[in-house]
């Protein structure tokens, strides 16, 4: 049988270097979320002695920051020191952490640049990305299924949801790769402001081994990091 080894497979994600024998057997997971393709690597560590040092974040060598808010910016407001604590998991540390900008070019000639960021932790994973759309979030909910619900975060409107993870397992020697359905990703679009007039901030976070996400560990994390992101007015 053939080794299995992950691979570092996210765009603008730098992994900390790991000797071979450091890795565990590990999944890989694409999750769709608002439309956007974030993959993510899922695994065990062997945790060196002595505390480890939380990741900084990072960036693709050809990332050019959107104006005025980045994906770096996101990243910064993301990859708190208590983020593991939110998270309800607090020995856990952030191993990578990264933020960019996805630009679409659309039919009409209209270019859209999308800041989002990542960090990933031994048990969980959390994204968080930014968008201009015009559609309120309160009609969102029709939009992305039966079990989408209608909250509030802050004061502003919010919609809770699910999303499917698609697993990725490479297999050194011959490139081949499996796929099959993954876990469940839970996300949050939130209202840029309380009078959902356009445009929202999007928390999603997943775990690496396919357990149901905490809802609660959500909203903490979205309660928290969001009125810290430029942009973000007071309920």
């Amino acid at each position: 049988m053939a080794e299995q080894q992950t691979a570092d497979v996210a765009e603008g994600v730098r992994q900390p270097e790991k000797a071979p024998n450091e890795w565990g057997q590990a999944l890989a997971a694409l999750v769709l979320v608002g439309g956007l393709a974030a993959l993510v690597l899922s695994g065990t560590f062997q945790q060196e002695s002595g505390d480890p040092e939380p990741a900084e974040c990072h960036t693709s060598d050809d990332a050019r920051p959107s104006k005025p808010l980045s994906g770096m910016r996101l990243c910064t407001a993301l990859n708190r020191a208590d983020l593991p604590t939110l998270l309800g998991t607090p020995t856990d540390y952030a191993m990578t952490a990264s933020g960019n900008e996805t630009v679409g070019d659309w039919a009409d000639g209209t270019r859209t640049i999308t800041p989002e960021a990542e960090v990933q932790l031994s048990t969980y994973s959390v994204k968080l990305s930014t968008s201009d759309d015009d559609i309120p979030v309160a009609e969102m909910a029709g939009l992305l299924g039966s079990s989408a619900q209608n909250r509030t975060v802050g004061g502003h409107p919010a919609v809770l949801y699910s999303n499917r993870t698609i697993a990725l397992k490479f297999h050194l020697g011959g490139g081949k790769v499996d796929t099959g359905p993954g876990g469940i990703a839970r996300s949050l679009l939130v209202a840029k402001d309380t009078e959902d007039g356009g445009g929202f901030y999007e928390v999603s976070l997943w775990r690496q081994d396919d357990v149901l996400p905490d809802d609660l560990a959500l909203f903490r994390v979205a309660e928290t990091v969001l009125p810290t992101v430029p942009g973000w007015t007071a309920g």
